[in-house]
């Protein structure tokens, strides 16, 4: 969760969780309700495995649906823009790590597409928090639990949201 116990939400967040909704109530809902039917037809349910593993794929739909309704009512919806010479949410940034003498790339996202893997870290973790509003050649520092280090940002692109990006699932 985020600041305040609620969820930070650009306004493509916002869309993108709103198809999710309705793609999951107009076209999972029915399949999986017609394959817990079929399934259900198949006869005795104390040892019917397709019966469960449908009766499993509705509840999971139906509870990712929940989850996703939930976070839209109690989102706070923030603004995605920054000026142009400094890093805000879905910029990319370089940033060269001091101590370690390492170079490493990151896009800057809402917590619910943040997946350090791919790169993307949160708005509201330690790195995103201390690079928001700096610009290309600062140097900046981090403060984490276990002490501090130094990055410096090399390059700075907007390369504004991708479609690629994800919404985590819980």
């Amino acid at each position: 969760m985020s600041i305040e116990g609620r969820e930070q939400l650009t306004r493509d967040d916002v869309r993108r969780i709103e198809e999710e909704i309705r793609y999951r109530k107009e076209e999972v809902r029915p399949k999986a309700l017609e394959d817990l039917k079929y399934a259900r037809s198949l006869g005795d349910l104390s040892e019917n495995f397709e019966y469960y593993a449908a009766k499993r794929a509705n509840n999971q739909n139906n509870s990712r649906i929940r989850y996703l309704e939930k976070m839209l009512r109690t989102a706070r919806v923030i603004d995605d823009s920054s000026n142009e010479d400094e890093v805000g949410l879905n910029n990319t940034v370089d940033i060269w790590f001091e101590e370690r003498g390492m170079e490493a790339t990151y896009r800057i996202v809402t917590p619910i597409r943040s997946d350090i893997r791919k790169g993307l870290i949160s708005n509201e973790s330690p790195i995103g928090k201390a690079l928001l509003g700096k610009k290309a050649g600062d140097r900046v520092e981090i403060e984490l639990p276990g002490g501090a280090f130094h990055v410096v940002i090399k390059e700075l692109r907007k390369t504004g949201d991708s479609e690629d990006d994800r919404i985590s699932q819980y």
